[in-house]
């Protein structure tokens, strides 16, 4: 009996012994775990950060470029009138009058003489502003107001795309806290004649840039070319003061020098300042061409706060388990204790692998289509790992009309695979983000796995970028299966025998140019789809692949039939490989954009956004985008004000057609019949006094248009607009 008790007692200590080890040893773990989380956490917190202060940045911006640009719009659409207007200077204030009637966003507008162009006239500059609603007229060619002097006038004389002026208060012009876009006039002989301006008041930008809140105790701040204070919190250094005298006010000079250096060289980014014992991230970007800057100010603490208590509440918790766990091991026997590990383990491991499957398959596109807006694409992609979890993947999205696509397999199988299968497409999205090669995007996907690749595993892995507005494809192959392409025939793409990924850091991937036409078709695929084993050990092999793109159809039916040819093959024989499919069929049938108005002049600027995106798309000139604004501009007032009787809403569309020679506009709307190309076409050799009102803007929009027609069908206007690219 007491050799029985002292078995149990020994038994006992050796459990105490061994579960106090346990303990310090999950104690450890689980504070090293804590630690990895902590940091990546911070981490992820510090760029969730960065991703909503560059978001309210981003949208802020824009919202300011589309008032910029509808100013610039407003004078380079005038510019020609004012050239046309110099052989009579007292129709001047009429351009001026159009450009502030034509455009909310510009609150006054003149056309200044260049002193002693005008013999008779040695000053003359005819101003008109808005007032209360209404517009009023005066002159700046005053004894009190020195217009040849101001920044507007005397910089823009040597600026032929343009100047924005230093923020003002124009005593004597605006008496507003103003910008002014300025641009020179010059006559036949190519000599400056005047300076045609847009004034635009800045008490809109202090309430747009004041209302960015990324977090409650952030501010935003934004400085001029000069490095002045445009908008802060402190009313009193608004337009007052620089950044530095508003550091040397504040006793702490150094702590914004760096800050105020980066803004005013017009870069973008973020940067810590530590002030007054808090350190704030600060991230800031430039908008272009009018020299400001934009930031927003973040208290540190503020970011990390939350991850700190839940820091705390983590580690208490851990302690109180731990205690626990003490207690518990004391009580329970040697082999109860180990068949509960082991059943633990395994429910975990499962659990953990039915997570990490979830979160692969999440990291891949597999919605299909994927964009169904898109008329040139259709696309389809599969991918079935042989274990819950494997090492294929694919992926794609579209930037700046450009499909980046990729296929990838990594040498193994399992968790250690799928791992490297997450961190290089997490790569691949990172650097195709902001790069445009193929053979760039894989060298830099090699040199970060090739860090540090104590594995030794490597990727097979195939790149492109597909051109959707013309089908060219660059691609650049890194020792993966070359693909099949599907054109009036299939064969296979060729590719240049580069080495995988991860084998040799800084090596040189050469990449290739292919040119799809409408109706081809790519498809890529992983060596499980040719090396897939039937009970006899027999491949699948290319040649079946081949058999099985012969019937043309859809991007989801290639793949379906592929998969059925598959799976009747192998029959009953496990799947020995991942096994991924990507098939990209491309459509060239044009780039198609619509915008939508109700008959209210005030929608008229979304009208110039419409048709910048459409000049970008189309790479059209500056010159053919301002004209093409111009002649749309014409077209889309002239249905505001008259298609529809006053007092009445009513609607218009506006689509766009891109093809590969011509741009196609289409306005449409279900006003009173009208046919603008039955209007006689306007005497344009005639004075401004004798010329009759109305129809210049017909005669714009066909002296600017290569073809304009006009049909009325199902009790719409139809009025289609074609321009050669």
């Amino acid at each position: 009996m007491k050799l029985k008790e002292a078995f149990s007692s020994s038994v006992i200590r050796q459990m105490s012994s061994a579960g106090l080890l346990m303990v310090f040893i999950m104690a450890l773990t689980l504070e090293t775990v804590s630690l990895i989380q902590y940091t990546f956490s911070r981490k992820g917190i510090r760029e969730e950060a960065y991703l909503r202060a560059e978001s309210q940045l981003e949208a802020t911006r824009n919202r300011i470029m589309d008032v910029v640009n509808q100013t610039e719009s407003a004078v380079r659409n005038s510019v020609w009138i004012a050239q046309w207007c110099l052989d009579v200077p007292d129709s001047l204030f009429r351009v001026a009058q159009r450009i502030v009637e034509d455009n909310p966003v510009v609150m006054g507008s003149t056309v200044a003489m260049v002193p002693g162009y005008l013999k008779s006239r040695p000053l003359y500059a005819p101003y008109v502003f808005r007032n209360e609603g209404s517009l009023e007229f005066s002159s700046l060619a005053t004894e009190s107001y020195d217009y040849p002097s101001k920044e507007w006038f005397s910089e823009a004389l040597d600026k032929d795309s343009g100047y924005w002026s230093e923020p003002y208060v124009d005593i004597g012009g605006g008496n507003v806290l103003m910008t002014t876009f300025s641009m020179p006039i010059k006559d036949s002989s190519g000599n400056v004649a005047a300076i045609l301006t847009a004034d635009m008041s800045l008490d809109w930008l202090s309430e747009m840039v004041g209302n960015i809140k990324v977090y409650p105790n952030a501010f935003s701040m934004m400085l001029s070319r000069t490095g002045r204070i445009m908008v802060c919190p402190v009313d009193s250094f608004v337009m007052s003061k620089t950044v530095r005298e508003a550091a040397e006010d504040l006793g702490d000079t150094a702590a914004f020098s760096g800050l105020n250096n980066a803004m005013l060289a017009g870069e973008s980014g973020s940067m810590p300042v530590r002030y007054n014992g808090i350190t704030n991230l600060v991230y800031f970007a430039p908008l272009e061409r009018t020299g400001w800057s934009m930031s927003i100010v973040i208290p540190e603490d503020e970011i990390f706060g939350s991850i700190k208590r839940i820091g705390l509440i983590v580690t208490i918790l851990q302690i109180i388990g731990l205690g626990l766990l003490i207690l518990m091991i004391r009580f329970i026997f040697q082999y109860l204790l180990q068949f509960h590990a082991m059943t633990e383990k395994k429910e975990r491991m499962e659990n953990e692998l039915s997570i990490a499957s979830g979160i692969q398959m999440a990291m891949i596109p597999k919605i299909f289509p994927p964009f169904p807006e898109r008329t040139d694409l259709d696309m389809s992609a599969a991918i079935v790992p042989a274990k819950e979890v494997g090492g294929d993947l694919y992926d794609f999205f579209i930037r700046d009309e450009k499909l980046f696509f990729c296929v990838g397999d990594v040498s193994g199988k399992g968790v250690p695979a799928s791992l490297v299968m997450a961190v290089t497409r997490s790569i691949f999205r990172t650097v195709s983000a902001r790069e445009n090669s193929p053979g760039s995007i894989v060298s830099q996907i090699n040199d970060a796995i090739s860090n540090g690749n104590e594995s030794n595993m490597f990727v097979t892995f195939f790149c492109g970028v597909l051109n959707l507005r013309n089908g060219e494809m660059l691609y650049c192959n890194a020792g993966h299966n070359a693909p099949f392409m599907l054109t009036d025939h299939i064969e296979k793409l060729p590719v240049k025998p580069n080495l995988p990924l991860g084998v040799i850091k800084g090596m040189s991937f050469e990449e290739q140019q292919f040119r799809m036409k409408d109706d081809d078709a790519i498809f890529l695929y992983t060596d499980g789809l040719t090396e897939a084993e039937n009970i006899s050990h027999e491949l699948f092999g290319e040649e079946r692949v081949e058999r099985a793109l012969h019937s043309r159809t859809d991007a989801f039916g290639h793949l379906h039939e592929m998969q059925e040819k598959v799976a009747e093959f192998v029959g009953e024989a496990p799947q020995s490989d991942d096994l991924t499919m990507l098939f990209i069929h491309f459509l060239d049938n044009g780039i198609r954009h619509h915008v939508e108005f109700r008959n209210n002049i005030e929608e008229l600027p979304a009208l110039a956004s419409f048709v910048e995106k459409i000049a970008g798309e189309a790479s059209l000139d500056s010159a053919k985008e301002m004209n093409l604004n111009l002649a749309l501009e014409e077209a889309v007032t002239n249905v505001m004000m008259y298609a529809y009787p006053k007092g009445t809403q009513g609607r218009l569309k506006l689509e766009a057609l891109i093809e590969s020679d011509f741009i196609r506009f289409v306005l449409s709307d279900s006003g009173a019949p009208f046919d603008p190309t039955a209007v006689p076409e306007a005497d344009t050799t005639l004075g401004v006094e004798e010329r009759k009102i109305g129809g210049l803007g017909i005669f714009l929009v066909r002296k600017i248009m290569d073809s304009v027609e006009y049909r009325r069908s199902g009790g719409m206007n139809i009025l289609t607009m074609t321009i050669k690219r």
